[in-house]
């Protein structure tokens, strides 16, 4: 959803919402109704920490690494290239991927991938040299297992779940608050980009 220069990247959280295969299912419902006679309405919600838009903290995949509360707020905030990789079919390699990325100075680096597309190590790799802080992608799962672990063991935040359409290509202003939740392996997030803002 588009507000003026806004674009909310955020997965709406609800029942029957799409997950990673193997994840929690979400679950939303009202516990207490002022029509049933209590004094407010309080709704429950039941779900896994990597539901919807989420950021994915080092345990992840590394056993006994960080958790969400030690992801770094100066990464998940700041100007974000957005980089249009809806043209790769399979798996975004190392070569496409450094076709589509700016010269230099991308910190962060959300890729739109239509959904279904992940990276490769190599790819995970070449984000790493580059310095990149953050990369983030339309789809549920940033890639791999050893994707991952390249990018969680280099202290790369990973951010997953985005809606990217109707998002030009270009340097944007990103913010990215996941949800605190001390030594989770995950969190979702509310992600909103700043149009034209770098």
């Amino acid at each position: 959803m588009t507000t003026g220069t806004l674009h909310d990247l955020s997965r709406p959280i609800h029942d029957d919402m799409e997950v990673h295969p193997g994840d929690p299912g979400v679950a939303v419902a009202r516990v207490r109704a002022i029509g049933e006679g209590d004094p407010a309405n309080v709704s429950e919600l039941r779900c896994g920490v990597h539901t919807g838009t989420h950021v994915d903290a080092p345990v992840h995949f590394l056993d006994g690494a960080e958790g969400v509360e030690t992801l770094p707020l100066d990464a998940l905030m700041g100007p974000a290239e957005v980089v249009d990789a809806r043209s790769v079919q399979e798996v975004l390699g190392a070569p496409a991927l450094h076709g589509l990325l700016p010269d230099a100075g991308a910190d962060r680096v959300l890729i739109a991938t239509g959904g279904g597309v992940g990276l490769d190590a190599e790819a995970a790799r070449l984000l790493v040299s580059r310095g990149v802080r953050l990369v983030g992608i339309d789809g549920l799962s940033i890639g791999g297992p050893e994707a991952h672990e390249v990018l969680l063991g280099a202290g790369v935040v990973v951010l997953e779940g985005l809606r990217l359409d109707g998002v030009p290509p270009g340097r944007h202003r990103l913010t990215c608050l996941p949800l605190l939740i001390p030594g989770a392996d995950g969190a979702p997030a509310r992600a909103v980009l700043e149009i034209g803002a770098s």
